[in-house]
């Protein structure tokens, strides 16, 4: 009678191990890149947000407030005149979750009359 061999089956846990570790590490770098547009604003949740970081944005505060670049902006014809002409094409806004949706819509009308000719809604990619 032969001896039969025992045979060990080497299990890949090293290299689960090491996979993991380098999404932890990517996911801590990615989440800390980015600095937050307003502390107080609230973006608004949607499913389908083409992925893009916003890089001159006008942002809408729930009591109608206007801002751009961390400063007070007294309408939406003062923003568009201060704006470069070849940044008045398209327009950013970050409205807050808690604007009313006649506010937005009015602000959107408003800058298509002045000559953008789009004007992009920026919200928060919806987790659920």
């Amino acid at each position: 009678m032969r001896k039969r061999r025992q045979t060990t089956r080497n299990e890949p846990t090293i290299a689960l191990i090491n996979i993991v570790f380098l999404m932890l590490i990517f996911f801590m770098v990615a989440g800390t890149l980015s600095q937050p547009l307003d502390r107080d604003l609230r973006l608004v949740r949607t499913s389908d947000l083409e992925g893009r970081a916003p890089p001159d944005t006008l942002v809408v505060h729930p009591d109608g407030r206007l801002a751009y670049r961390g400063e007070t902006v007294a309408s939406a014809q003062a923003f568009y005149a201060a704006r470069p002409e070849d940044e008045r094409e398209v327009v950013r806004v970050v409205p807050d979750e808690a604007l009313p949706a006649v506010t937005l819509v009015n602000l959107a009308r408003d800058l298509r009359a002045l000559g953008a000719s789009r004007v992009v809604i920026v919200t928060q990619r919806g987790l659920e």
